[in-house]
C-alpha cells in the first residue's frame, strides 16, 4: 500500500480542485447544477482515483485507477474549453488551469509507463 499523500500528482490535484472550486463560485448560477457540478466532479475525480489506486496491491491495478485518473484530467480539460469559450474564464485563469491540468496529466502518464516497465 502506497501513501497518496506523499505523491506530487495526488497534492498538485488536491490544489487544483481547490482552485476550481474558488473559480467556479464566480461563474452564473444558472450553471450550478450543469458545468459547475460536472467540472467540480471531475476535478474531484482527478485526486480521489489516484487515491484508491494507491491501496490497490498490484501494479496493474493501480495503473487502472491512473487511467480514470488521467481520463477525468481530460475530461476537465475539455470543460475548461467550454467554460472559456462561455467567457466564463479569462484568458489569463485559462492558460493558467490548462497549465496545472497538463503537469498534472503528465505526471500520471508518466507514472503509467514507470509502472508498465
Amino acid at each position: 500500500m502506497r501513501d497518496f499523500t506523499k505523491y506530487d500528482i495526488w497534492n498538485n490535484g488536491i490544489d487544483f480542485v481547490v482552485e476550481i472550486y474558488e473559480q467556479t463560485q464566480r461563474w452564473p448560477d444558472s450553471e450550478k447544477f450543469g458545468l459547475i457540478s460536472q467540472i467540480r466532479r471531475a476535478a474531484v475525480s482527478i485526486p480521489s482515483n489516484f487515491a484508491e489506486g494507491c491501496s490497490r496491491s498490484s501494479e496493474k491495478e493501480f495503473s487502472r485507477f491512473l487511467e480514470v485518473s488521467l481520463g477525468s484530467a481530460f475530461e476537465v480539460k475539455t470543460q475548461l474549453i467550454i467554460a472559456n469559450r462561455l467567457k466564463f474564464l479569462t484568458p489569463e485563469s485559462y492558460h493558467k488551469f490548462v497549465s496545472g491540468l497538463d503537469l498534472i496529466s503528465k505526471q500520471i502518464n508518466a507514472l503509467r509507463n514507470k509502472l508498465k516497465n
